[in-house]
């Protein structure tokens, strides 16, 4: 763990890093285990494109209407107790001047002497709900790989916010690793993705040696599991196609398999996904 040290910055965004909401659900749950103080947030203007992201008119408490812009944000926690403390960078995905909108945190990052970033991401897939959820953990830095068992990725092609951020952390001296969850693509109308959330804290618990409280994910994990079984029940052809998957997944997961199969999976998605204007991930 020594790599990533002891502060260590947790990214998700909104929007299409973001399959079935699952990172920044995972987000929104270490949100709502501790309180943060505001450490940085970004001018709107310089990031943003309102036709794309608009922004929202909310009522206060004393029935005023205000209007809500899109942001993103670094908090940090207010108590510290043992171990790696976890600051959340979270928001909406910036649509120009990403270079800047990175340098602008990893600036953040230096002078506060954050130690590492750990990316968290979602992306629709072939695979099955009712199998244990992929996980591809990856990092572009050699110690971190060594140390943590994460895979190198050799994806090359357009990438999303998360990767350029890791680029400039990486650059600024900062080690990073990703967490790419796998989501079932025929529940993608099914958001949130309690299952893909909790597999994503599941798997930074594991990364880092911190608990997350997440016994009502569990709980809203298994009512989504039984809600898409109750859909499936009632088409016969939903049922044949998950199926398929499950077989499929059973096989990668026997002992013969190749370990490269997440990987292949991971790489497979991006293939299909690059034919768009520069949203992407790696």
């Amino acid at each position: 763990m020594d790599v990533l040290g002891s502060r260590i910055v947790i990214v998700a965004f909104d929007g299409w890093n973001d399959a079935g909401e699952a990172a920044s659900g995972a987000l929104a749950a270490l949100r709502a285990t501790s309180e943060y103080d505001l450490v940085h947030t970004v001018d709107p203007e310089l990031y943003f494109d309102y036709q794309y992201t608009r922004p929202s008119t909310q009522l206060d408490t004393d029935g005023r209407r205000a209007l809500k812009w899109p942001e993103a944000t670094l908090w940090r926690p207010r108590d510290v107790g043992e171990g790696p403390e976890f600051w959340l960078l979270t928001g909406v995905e910036p649509a120009r001047t990403w270079q800047s909108f990175a340098a602008e945190f990893i600036d953040v990052a230096l002078r506060d002497d954050v130690s590492g970033f750990i990316m968290l991401g979602a992306m629709l897939a072939d695979v099955p709900h009712s199998r244990p959820i992929s996980i591809f953990a990856a990092s572009q830095n050699e110690q971190a790989r060594e140390e943590l068992g994460l895979e190198k990725s050799l994806y090359e092609g357009p990438v999303g916010i998360l990767s350029v951020i890791e680029h400039y952390a990486e650059s600024a001296g900062i080690p990073t690793a990703t967490l790419w969850a796998s989501v079932p693509h025929y529940v993608a109308n099914a958001t949130p993705s309690p299952k893909v959330t909790l597999a994503l804290l599941d798997r930074l618990e594991e990364l880092t040696g911190v608990s997350v409280p997440r016994d009502a994910l569990r709980t809203e994990a298994a009512a989504w599991e039984a809600s898409i079984d109750a859909a499936a029940a009632d088409d016969e052809e939903m049922t044949e196609y998950i199926r398929q998957l499950e077989r499929t997944r059973d096989t990668w997961d026997s002992p013969e398999a190749s370990g490269d199969a997440i990987a292949q999976e991971f790489e497979k998605y991006l293939r299909r996904r690059g034919d768009g204007p520069g949203d992407h991930k790696r």
